[in-house]
C-alpha cells in the first residue's frame, strides 16, 4: 500500500502567513489603521487570533511585515551607477514617487509611519530593517560621486541624503503638494547645486569622508 505523505507543516505555515499579511494590506485600505484588528485580519486570512499573535506581537509590527513584503523585502538593490549621478538620482527619485502614488503603497505606509512614532520597539525595527539598509546603499552610490569628484569631499553623507529623499517624503507625508516626476528634478537639481564640489575650494575639515 502506498504511504501517506505527512503534510509539511512548514509549507502550511508559510500559506498562512501569506495570507495574514495580505489581509492585513487589503483590510487597511479598506478600513484604515484606526479600524484594521487583529480579529478582523485573523478572519479575512482564516486563521486564528492565536496564530497571529504567535508570530506577531502588535498590529504595527504585522503591517511593517506585510509592508516589507509589498515593498520586496530582501531584494532592495544598489542604486544605479551610469556615471552621470543626476540622471541616476533623478530615476531612483521618480521611481520612489511612482510608488508613494500608488494607493497600495500609500496607505500602509501612512499607517505605519503614524505607528512609528507611538512604538518604540516598531520604530527600532523599522529602523534596522528598512531605513538603515536604503540609507547605506544611497549613501555607497554617493561615496562614489565622490571618488570622481562630482561631490564635495567634505559634505555629511547623511545629511546629503536628507537633502535629496527628506523633501519628497516630506511633500507626500504633509500633501504640501503634487508629486511628480518634474518636482524630482526639481529636487536633485537643487541639491546637487549645494553638494558639488566648489572651485577653488580645497575640501577639508572636520565633515570630511574618508
Amino acid at each position: 500500500m502506498p504511504q501517506k505523505v505527512a503534510p509539511d507543516a512548514s509549507r502550511r505555515s508559510e500559506t498562512s502567513r501569506r495570507a495574514i499579511l495580505a489581509a492585513a494590506l487589503d483590510l487597511v485600505g479598506e478600513v484604515g489603521y484606526a479600524k484594521l484588528s487583529i480579529e478582523g485580519i485573523a478572519a479575512a486570512a482564516g486563521v486564528g487570533k492565536q496564530t497571529i499573535y504567535r508570530w506577531w506581537p502588535s498590529k504595527g509590527a504585522l503591517l511593517f511585515d506585510a509592508f516589507l513584503t509589498l515593498a520586496g523585502e530582501g531584494e532592495a538593490a544598489a542604486l544605479p551607477d551610469t556615471g552621470d549621478l543626476a540622471a541616476d538620482l533623478t530615476l531612483v527619485l521618480r521611481a520612489t514617487i511612482a510608488e508613494l502614488n500608488q494607493p497600495r503603497y500609500d496607505l500602509p505606509m501612512r499607517a505605519l509611519l503614524t505607528e512609528i512614532v507611538h512604538d518604540r520597539a516598531l520604530a527600532a525595527d523599522y529602523l534596522d530593517r528598512l531605513d538603515k539598509p536604503m540609507r547605506e546603499l544611497k549613501k555607497q552610490r554617493l561615496r562614489a560621486a565622490q571618488r570622481v569628484g562630482q561631490l564635495a569631499e567634505d559634505i555629511d553623507l547623511d545629511v546629503a541624503v536628507d537633502l535629496l529623499f527628506g523633501p519628497v517624503l516630506n511633500r507626500w507625508l504633509q500633501r504640501t503638494g503634487p508629486l511628480t516626476p518634474e518636482y524630482a528634478d526639481q529636487v536633485v537639481e537643487t541639491a546637487l547645486r549645494g553638494l558639488q564640489p566648489r572651485q577653488g575650494h580645497a575640501s577639508s575639515g572636520p565633515g570630511r569622508i574618508s
